[in-house]
């Protein structure tokens, strides 16, 4: 959890001198003035995630895949969102998956996370946030067993993942806490860089993860009246 939360302090920290020596470069920033005055914004990326997908397997996953989201911000600082999280990736099973034929099986995840945002610092170059996010998770971890050899067809996929190690499909609760560095491009466009410590509850207990993603975002405009 040390080196998670390292990780995760250390790309806050480059955003927070990225806002600092911004602030003395004129002739790099976007050319229209950002005022962050926008109610709602959308951000789009890439998302990794490593991950763990059973309770007796000792080595981790890696999940890649796409993040969506949607903020509201109540004021200049504070913001409501909701995301959409898809990941998939192959994992590590127990030794004895060679017997019934599975190597490496495919993991999905579904996520759709509700939370804050909170706006520590902005200017015309970059901003810096925080957020806190919660949800209901979906694992489908027998993808990769469907198709063991037909000496094993007395098996279900679900029965093969829980004998290779695997959790059954379920939803679990799962929290993702972190921030982001947004640079602006425009007043309405920015690249984002966003890491986070994830907490989820597949198992009896809480395991402690680490994904990063990086896209972009649109920021849309305020009606004049």
């Amino acid at each position: 959890m040390m080196k998670k939360k390292i990780t995760i302090a250390a790309v806050l920290l480059v955003g927070l001198l990225t806002l600092r020596s911004a602030q003395a470069q004129t002739k790099l920033g976007p050319a229209a003035p950002v005022t962050y005055d926008n109610k709602y914004e959308v951000y789009g990326s890439l998302n990794f995630m490593n991950f763990m997908a059973g309770p007796a397997l000792t080595r981790r996953m890696d999940f890649g895949g796409g993040e969506f989201e949607g903020t509201y911000w109540l004021t200049p600082r504070w913001g409501l969102a909701a995301e959409y999280r898809g990941e998939a990736g192959t994992t590590p099973a127990l030794a004895n998956a060679a017997i019934y034929g599975v190597h490496r099986p495919l993991v999905y995840m579904n996520m759709v996370l509700f939370g804050a945002q909170l706006r520590l610092a902005q200017n015309q170059y970059a901003a810096l946030d925080l957020h806190a996010y919660a949800g209901p998770s979906h694992g489908v971890f027998d993808a990769g067993t469907a198709g063991a050899p037909p000496g094993n067809q007395q098996f279900t996929p679900t029965q093969i993942a829980s004998f290779i190690g695997l959790y059954a499909n379920h939803t679990a609760p799962i929290f993702a806490l972190g921030g982001s560095v947004d640079m602006n491009r425009s007043k309405n466009w920015a690249i984002r860089l966003s890491p986070d410590l994830i907490l989820d509850e597949f198992g009896a207990n809480t395991r402690e993860f680490f994904a990063i993603s990086g896209g972009i975002i649109y920021r849309f405009p305020v009606k004049k009246k």
